[in-house]
């Protein structure tokens, strides 16, 4: 199914992230943090601290832009330490300029954040 959507440009990026999954059949909820490095509308590609074994679902959250629980499906987990994902749903394009404007990223550096907007 995810194969054959259409799939938006990447653009690099820096941002914190937060991956949150249920180990143990819903037993217990773990946390393991990453970092954004590149984002679209439908996915985006993370680099964990660590090599962990990640379910096949789960949730990740961008706490410095304030963007909370979006579903992700993995989709290629590689030998860098980074995972490919596409998101459940589309990110808006709102909440893409969040995420670049809190960005460490030298690209993002002269992005301006519009409040009347939000």
């Amino acid at each position: 199914m995810y194969d054959r959507e259409t799939r938006f440009k990447l653009e690099e990026t820096m941002n914190a992230g937060r991956i949150e999954f249920t180990e143990k059949h819903v037993m217990h909820m773990a946390q393991r943090r990453c970092d954004v490095i590149a984002i679209s509308m439908s996915g985006a590609v993370l680099q964990v601290l660590s090599q962990t074994n990640l379910p096949n679902e789960f949730v990740l959250d961008i706490p410095d832009a304030r963007i909370m629980k979006i579903g992700c499906v993995l989709m290629r987990m590689n030998t860098n330490n980074t995972i490919d994902v596409r998101f459940l749903r589309l990110l808006t394009e709102k909440e893409l300029d969040r995420i670049f404007i809190f960005s460490t990223h030298p690209a993002h550096k002269d992005r301006k954040l519009d409040v009347r907007s939000w």
